[in-house]
């Protein structure tokens, strides 16, 4: 996994309003924390760091104070309602150390031709090295027949990746869709206009 090289500057003021502060100077509040360390407060360029984070599991070095860390986002604090980043927490790793992280599964390939797919897990648990985490799972459904169910311990995992949750939980589902008697009703419902109208346009049309 190749590194995204972000360069922090130093924050010394808090509170919600040094927090406005620094979001109106585009740059985003974050932490960087770990190892025993003592936490530095910096800030990243914002938008270069809401880029990034469009890579799942991305792996930062972030420069400040003349060394490089290495470091994950842990967590992500958004604004509900803007949707801009209000804060990052940034884990800082090293190579070979193995960390918990979530990934998202990736469907791929078509099921039975008339069924369709229910993803139950929209992640998955995992621990793997903190320089080389997957971006996704991949999850083949090609020709899959209703009633077939794939469980977490049918995954086939990245290389290096080893589950960090129950093997048991269901992942994907296959079934045959269901219609509702709700969609039956708006069917038939739906059905009757277009009768209607057909019958109206018929009555209405000049007699040859």
């Amino acid at each position: 996994m190749s590194e995204i090289k972000l360069s922090a500057e130093a924050r010394t003021d808090f509170g919600k309003g040094a927090a406005r502060r620094t979001r109106r100077a585009g740059l985003i509040p974050a932490v960087l924390y770990g190892h025993g360390e003592a936490p530095l407060h910096v800030s990243l360029p914002g938008h270069l760091t809401m880029l990034a984070l469009k890579r799942t599991n991305a792996l930062f070095s972030i420069d400040f104070d003349g060394k490089a860390h290495l470091a994950i986002a842990k967590d992500i604090q958004r604004d509900p309602v803007k949707d801009v980043i209000e804060h990052i927490d940034l884990l800082i790793v090293a190579k070979g150390e193995k960390v918990s992280v979530e990934v998202p599964v990736k469907i791929v390939g078509e099921a039975f031709p008339g069924t369709i797919h229910f993803v139950e897990m929209q992640r998955i648990a995992v621990e793997a090295d903190a320089t080389n985490l997957p971006s996704a799972i991949e999850v083949s459904i090609e020709g899959l027949e209703a009633g077939t169910q794939i469980r977490v311990a049918d995954l086939v995992l990245p290389e290096g990746t080893t589950l960090a949750e129950s093997a048991e939980g269901i992942v994907v589902t296959i079934a045959v869709p269901q219609s509702s008697a709700a969609d039956e009703a708006a069917d038939a419902e739906v059905a009757a206009v277009q009768a209607a109208a057909s019958a109206a346009a018929a009555e209405a049309a000049p007699a040859v």
